[in-house]
């Protein structure tokens, strides 16, 4: 018995594929074993937004699935799992879920998850909503997915494109418990504050 844990990623065409990059490596160097199926419209987006080749990006992963492969061992309830984190979630793919209308396995994959109560966190990639938009979050979020935009936050003092995806990418692994090392976390006010009563932007406490 494999006593590893295991969660599903999955990577769909949205943009910000370095948000589903930085999870697998989050991943790895937490010893958990990962399971990745990628649209076809996420590799598109791969192509436009990295250097990463398919086999690269599919080497971040223990297992590797295609998309059409709905037999796959994450189409079943049976094959145990912490859950699933989509990172990207295009609106499509969101809308597959919200509907139980599963074309493909990455979506089959999170419908198993919630049906199986496990968790599964939709990193959904649009703007602005419509309320198409909202209804399909809202009703993904009734079934119990978690609805997690990939938002940037700022009290932690970014100073790279990295540490905001690092930053985003460890929050979205707090909601399976799994501690990412080294990512700074809000601790009431930043070291280099200010340390009078008066405001300060950089003293002010997260909204989320």
């Amino acid at each position: 018995m494999n006593d590893r844990r295991r969660i599903i990623v999955g990577i769909s065409g949205a943009t910000g594929i370095a948000y589903g990059i930085r999870v697998l490596e989050f991943l790895r160097a937490a010893d958990v074993e990962t399971h990745l199926v990628v649209s076809k419209a996420g590799h598109l987006t791969r192509s436009y937004e990295t250097e990463l080749s398919a086999r690269e990006l599919e080497a971040l992963a223990d297992v590797n699935y295609a998309p059409a492969d709905v037999g796959a061992a994450i189409a079943s309830g049976s094959f145990r799992t912490m859950g699933m984190v989509i990172a990207p979630c295009s609106i499509r793919t969101l809308a597959e879920v919200a509907s139980c209308v599963t074309g493909s396995l990455l979506t089959r994959a999170a419908d198993v998850c919630l049906k199986e109560r496990r968790r599964v966190v939709l990193m959904v990639r649009e703007t602005p909503l419509h309320a198409g938009h909202l209804r399909a979050m809202l009703g993904a979020t009734e079934m119990g997915a978690v609805v997690m935009p990939p938002t940037p936050a700022f009290y932690t003092r970014p100073r790279t494109i990295q540490d905001i995806v690092d930053h985003t990418a460890a929050r979205a692994l707090d909601l399976f418990d799994i501690e990412t090392p080294g990512v700074p976390r809000w601790s009431g006010r930043p070291e280099s504050a200010p340390a009078d009563d008066g405001p300060s932007c950089g003293a002010r406490p997260p909204i989320a």
